[in-house]
């Protein structure tokens, strides 16, 4: 079952790459007493989350933090090392690239993707999420092309 706005999210652990290699992050560690906005792609590098999605975080990554945001994160169902050169190829360093490698944390959230037909496996679902303490403030879902989950409506949603 897909969360809802007004939902706490799951407990559950990211992998990030930090200084030394990989490393957890936890939801506690990046939601607690922060107001974040969570956007998953369904995968690093394919089309549309790498020329429009990602891009346009990192372009308006300024403007959405002057909204009251505290951290950025991008999540995909890919691993540590993928993130991590994806988020350097996308100049994306202001950006936490949050690996969900394999995607038990979008099964805990209700938005698995089956792109097997693709011979993707199984990923997350478009979305962005504003989350205030843990708990979803806003939610959006893209079926196909970065619609409701871009950061100019994010932004905009922010700015209302």
């Amino acid at each position: 079952m897909t969360l809802k706005v007004g939902d706490k999210l799951p407990q559950g652990s990211f992998t990030k790459m930090g200084q030394s290699g990989p490393e957890a992050v936890s939801t506690d560690a990046l939601f607690s007493g922060k107001k974040v906005v969570l956007f998953a792609v369904p995968g690093a590098f394919t089309p549309a989350c790498n020329d429009t999605h990602l891009p346009g975080f990192v372009v308006h990554c300024d403007a959405i933090k002057a909204q009251g945001i505290d951290t950025i994160a991008c999540m995909a169902v890919n691993d540590v090392f993928v993130m991590d050169a994806w988020g350097r190829s996308g100049n994306a360093e202001n950006i936490e690239m949050l690996s969900d490698g394999n995607g038990d944390y979008t099964a805990a959230l209700g938005l698995e993707l089956d792109a097997r037909v693709w011979g993707l496996g199984v990923r997350s679902k478009r979305f962005a999420m504003v989350v205030n303490d843990g708990v979803i403030d806003l939610l959006n879902i893209d079926e196909a092309a970065v619609e409701n989950t871009s950061a100019e409506v994010i932004l905009s949603a922010l700015k209302a």
